[in-house]
């Protein structure tokens, strides 16, 4: 346990102001025209874009990043006999068991079910509501599909994307809440650091002997989940499947041994990364963490991060805290509020370079 007088286990230490016309409602295009936040030293930083990565890296840098896919989440229903019903998956909890949000909520009792579809008396997919889950509010949902389609199927074709709900006025199409290289379906957010690359900037990054690898990892609600604990040693983080597969990891080991650094491209591949390193050692991994990455963590794999801004009081501020320091990180946060930067998912990145480390 952490000392409790110490500024970095208390939660009000990660607040921040941000004035609401800050948080972006549409990306920039091209996607990596969006400003880069570059820490270069323990001192200093330097207003950049994305584009220029090639230039910030070094030749033998390895990028990793996160290739999950964002599931269209929000499902439009009816209840069998009455009102219309909105769906938002968060989670699998087993094959066809998912854990979502719904409205209006007080009506779906467990017993009741819910039509999908374009014809609702020939539903492509029913859901039966199993249980309450108080911990969320939602239900558990049980899904049986009629014709032979998977389910990631039938939500490709009938769901809507899950914008994050401080997203209210977007005018981007659905695409652009997707990472170009997005491969394995299943998140219910986007890996928004990722959202920045284009195949051009790839193909830069590739000229100057910049590598890149990916890990998976399906993006949960918990990620936007506040933290609600006045201490944060008292928060249990919400677990995230993950997959590091051996590919990934041969390419890590390469890299350190020839002297290049690891940069992660976002919190997800952060936490896939030191999750799957939690034996001390880097290994092949596929399961659930629930690491949780606060101040006075021990870094196993990671040497930088690429990352966008986050919300005040998230579990994904304390993670940044624990590379650079929280005093330096708000600081930061409030030279970007000066600047015009634009926040959360569909704003603009930082970027810590290994020499700036804490």
């Amino acid at each position: 346990m952490g000392m409790p007088d110490n500024p970095d286990f208390q939660l009000s230490a990660y607040d921040y102001e941000l004035p609401p016309d800050r948080i972006a409602q549409n990306p920039v295009e091209p996607r990596d025209h969006a400003r880069l936040l570059t820490i270069t030293s323990a001192h200093d930083h330097e207003h950049r874009h994305v584009y220029d990565l090639p230039a910030l890296l070094q030749p033998g840098d390895l990028l990793v990043l996160n290739d999950t896919k964002v599931l269209p989440a929000r499902l439009f229903g009816r209840k069998v006999g009455g009102a219309a019903v909105e769906i938002l998956l968060l989670e699998e909890r087993a094959s066809l068991e998912w854990l979502a949000l719904v409205k209006p909520g007080k009506r779906l009792k467990p017993g009741a079910q819910i039509h999908f579809g374009e014809n609702l008396d020939q539903p492509t997919l029913m859901a039966d509501v199993v249980a309450s889950d108080p911990e969320t509010n939602g239900r558990i949902l049980k899904f049986t599909i009629p014709g032979g389609e998977s389910f990631y199927e039938v939500c490709d074709r009938l769901g809507k994307m899950p914008l994050p709900p401080y997203i209210t006025e977007s005018t981007a199409p659905d695409d652009r809440y997707q990472t170009i290289y997005a491969e394995k379906l299943g998140a219910v957010a986007a890996p928004t650091a990722g959202l920045h690359f284009t195949p051009e900037l790839f193909a830069q990054l590739e000229e100057r002997g910049i590598d890149r690898t990916f890990i998976t990892l399906h993006v949960g609600v918990g990620t936007f989940r506040p933290v609600e604990a006045a201490t944060i040693t008292d928060h249990t983080m919400h677990a995230e499947w993950l997959d590091v597969p051996t590919a990934t990891v041969e390419k890590i080991r390469q890299t350190k041994a020839q002297g290049g650094r690891i940069i992660a491209v976002g919190t997800t591949v952060t936490r896939a990364l030191e999750g799957a390193a939690q034996t001390g050692e880097l290994e092949p991994f596929q399961g659930k963490t629930n690491l949780f990455i606060y101040p006075g963590y021990q870094w196993q794999v990671l040497d930088g991060l690429m990352t966008n801004f986050h919300l005040p009081e998230s579990s994904l501020m304390m993670l940044v805290s624990a590379m650079i320091g929280r005093p330096r990180l708000l600081d930061l946060y409030a030279e970007a509020v000066r600047q015009d930067y634009r926040f959360y998912s569909f704003g603009d990145a930082m970027l810590i370079l290994p020499e700036a480390r804490g």
